[in-house]
């Protein structure tokens, strides 16, 4: 499924049209379609903490979502050797919003969420 890019991927502005594929429950990749070179590995967080955060007002216009909005959020892996090294941003979701094929990245204030971090690895949330 491809996605159009609303606002911009922090790093990544000239990304305007992607695809999301999935590689198991866990891990996705994100390609841009217009860049063959660039492409990120995605996490759900759902599946590793619990995780909540409000969308801005001004991305939910971008996004157009409304109460009966079909959405997605991922965060971007920056997967390192051994894997278990490979650190999340949890401060920087990855939202699609199934219903009109938006994606946005939501930049969250650290402030208000001082349980997200940047760059958390991924050992981290491994269940013993």
């Amino acid at each position: 499924m491809s996605y159009t890019v609303v606002g911009e991927i922090l790093g990544f502005e000239d990304t305007k049209h992607i695809t999301i594929n999935q590689i198991d429950e866990l891990f996705f990749t994100l390609k841009d379609l217009d860049n063959e070179n660039i492409s990120f590995t995605l996490v759900n967080p759902y599946l590793l903490r619990e995780y909540d955060f409000e969308i801005p007002d001004n991305m939910q216009n971008l996004l157009e979502v409304d109460e009966n909005s079909k959405l997605s959020v991922y965060n971007i892996l920056l997967i390192q050797k051994p894997l278990e090294k490979s650190v999340i941003n949890f401060l920087a979701p990855i939202v699609l919003n199934h219903d009109n094929n938006k994606v946005a990245q939501v930049i969250l204030d650290p402030k208000q969420h001082p349980d997200y971090g940047m760059a958390e690895t991924i050992e981290t949330f491994k269940n013993d």
